[in-house]
């Protein structure tokens, strides 16, 4: 056994058991030992510096003892079982505490680590003097094995982190099912969660000062919130550059935020990250009894996400805010049933009318959500969703093979539109979206210049070689390409002269504004005569009064769409809404009457929905 005393209290700190909530597979073997030997009283009992403190226990109401005069200190010392049949004929234990307290029989078992260790004693207790027998001397030293064994489970199979030593997210989870056990439910607490580093920042560390850079962050940042926070909380290391604690009971959510907003106004003091990253930290009040540890979590991580977006150091959890993100991730888990549905998802579809002739020619296609439980979906909710994840090309798809299919319904009733279709940046990486697209186009004999496709600027500069590759071979297929919401995203001219786009359309927030003063006409002025200027066309979007349009036909504007001429329609009613405009019947509250290419009549029957294509589940 090691004796260094010094080395002892490290080995023992560094296991991260003194002063740590029950659990249930300490508290099984302490209630083993007590039938075992037929004794009230049986302990874990780990020697501190100053006590013995009991990480579990049976027939005692209080967690700790004074050190001086604990038999458990002696087997510590000695590192051998100690058996005292009577505490009162003992000449040194006789005025122990334990004594004094009715405790006369004794008998404790070593816990020695690998390394020779000794922690404390695995002992049973009794107010009755009494011997023990050879076998029950063997099942002690068994008991305190099976203690060790727990010991060194939890700290080296998967429940602390092997760089660091610290306990990880699955001892956080144990140590949470054994709190709701040992406090009262109802209790209210606050789980703290830090994130030292958002992930670009990460990136470029990991670049310049490699992995072992974040073990010197952590191990620093740890260190000084113990330090001004108070060395009683237990952290649990959750990621590279994220920890996690749970505060004291009865803790003040106002004053412990102030407290940390000190420690993270220490940084000044750090040495490691101070400069290179900003810390963020997210409040998670929660309730013992009535919020699971993997709920405690979730809002943790959601309200430090909320503290970097905000550009806050720390961000307390909101209810509603919760809400909000629970409701997008039911429309995500939703959406990909909905592409399979031929009864949730339709196109709708917005009248483009060239603002010099009055003439409508074209249409943008929209993607509308009717959810069966939840209902209509505004698509400025779900598509920001979806265009986060993987089924944003399953959506570009399904719309594109909606909106030519509906087009060529229109072209054989003689209503020749051009379709314009939204596509995101993900599509323009994929491989085969050209030939699919020109191989849709095919199946249904429509020729590639009835077919717009929109794409922002943002977009395209995500990953920009690919993007304008697959952009040219589109174009060179001969189907038209926008670049949309223009405005918002680069718009440098470099930019522009490399895009191998027809159509321009700006922005509905600039237009908009056009009314409120000449700095806003100027602006979109500018606009339509730089993007003549390169050979395109331009579209004003978001057009909702009279005024707003004759300014653009004023500057020149080519076409025009919004309100002002239509809300998106349902094919029937885009139909029947150019068949009025040919007959000069305007449409409903619309000052305005645009022309719509001439229409057979009557309207022809509605084209059945095609049936759902297979899907299997893998």
């Amino acid at each position: 056994m090691t004796h260094n005393e010094t080395e002892r209290l490290l080995a023992l700190r560094k296991l991260d058991l003194l002063d740590t909530a029950p659990s249930e597979a300490f508290d099984r073997i302490t209630r083993m030992a007590a039938r075992v030997f037929g004794l009230p009283i049986a302990a874990v009992s780990l020697t501190d510096s100053d006590r013995q403190w009991f990480k579990s226990r049976v027939g005692v109401s209080h967690t700790s003892i004074p050190r001086l005069k604990a038999p458990c200190a002696g087997v510590t010392d000695c590192g051998d079982m100690l058996v005292i049949n009577d505490l009162q004929e003992d000449a040194f234990f006789r005025d122990s505490p334990l004594a004094r307290s009715g405790i006369r029989f004794y008998a404790g078992a070593p816990l020695i680590t690998s390394d020779g260790y000794s922690l404390g004693a695995m002992c049973v207790l009794g107010p009755e003097p009494r011997a023990i027998s050879g076998t029950e001397r063997d099942a002690l030293i068994d008991l305190a094995a099976m203690v060790m064994s727990q010991i060194e489970l939890q700290h080296t199979l998967g429940r602390v982190d092997p760089l660091s030593g610290m306990p990880n997210r699955k001892q956080f989870i144990e140590d949470f099912a054994d709190l709701q056990m040992d406090r009262p439910q109802g209790e209210q607490r606050v789980a703290v969660l830090v994130n030292m580093a958002n992930q670009e920042q990460l990136n470029n560390a990991a670049r310049v000062m490699g992995a072992s850079y974040f073990d010197d962050l952590m191990n620093e940042a740890i260190r000084s919130y113990r330090a001004v926070m108070g060395e009683e909380h237990k952290v649990y290391q959750l990621a590279a550059t994220q920890f996690i604690t749970i505060a004291p009971p009865a803790t003040d959510e106002a004053r412990y935020s102030a407290r940390l907003a000190h420690w993270l106004d220490s940084r000044s003091a750090w040495g490691t990250s101070r400069f290179v990253t900003t810390p963020a930290i997210g409040i998670a009040p929660f309730v013992l009894g009535r919020t699971d540890c993997l709920d405690v979590l979730r809002i943790a991580q959601n309200a430090m996400q909320d503290a970097h977006r905000t550009g806050l150091p720390i961000g307390s959890y909101s209810s509603e805010q919760d809400a909000a993100y629970r409701r997008r991730f039911t429309l995500l888990n939703a959406f990909d049933a909905a592409l399979h549905d031929t009864r949730q998802l339709r196109l709708v579809y917005q009248p483009r009318i060239d603002l010099g002739t009055g003439a409508c020619i074209g249409a943008e296609a929209l993607l509308r959500w009717r959810h069966p439980e939840l209902g209509d979906v505004p698509p400025g909710e779900f598509m920001p969703v979806v265009e986060q994840t993987s089924m944003v090309r399953a959506a570009t798809s399904w719309v594109i093979r909606e909106a030519v299919r509906q087009l060529a319904v229109w072209h054989a009733a003689g209503l020749q539109l051009q379709m314009s279709v939204n596509v995101s940046s993900a599509n323009l990486l994929e491989a085969d979206f050209v030939s699919t697209v020109t191989a849709l186009l095919n199946q249904h004999r429509v020729a590639p210049g009835w077919l717009e496709l929109e794409v922002t600027e943002s977009a395209i500069m995500e990953n920009q070689g690919t993007a304008l590759a697959t952009l040219a071979a589109l174009d060179q297929a001969g189907v038209r390409l926008a670049i949309d919401d223009f405005g918002t995203g680069y718009s440098s001219l470099a930019y522009l002269q490399s895009m191998p786009a027809h159509v321009v359309k700006i922005d509905q927030s600039f237009v908009r504004n056009m009314a409120g003063g000449e700095r806003n006409r100027t602006l979109v002025n500018t606009m339509i005569s730089l993007s003549h200027e390169l050979g395109f066309r331009v579209v004003a979007e978001g057009i909702e009064t009279d005024d707003v349009r004759q300014l653009l036909h004023e500057q020149g504007c080519d076409e025009g769409q919004g309100y002002l001429f239509a809300r998106p329609l349902a094919p029937e009613e885009l139909f029947a809404w150019c068949a009025r405009a040919q007959a000069g019947q305007p449409a409903a509250r619309t000052p305005w009457a645009p022309i719509c290419p001439p229409l057979p009549f009557p309207a022809p029957e509605p084209v059945p929905e095609p049936e759902p294509e297979p899907h299997t589940a893998t």
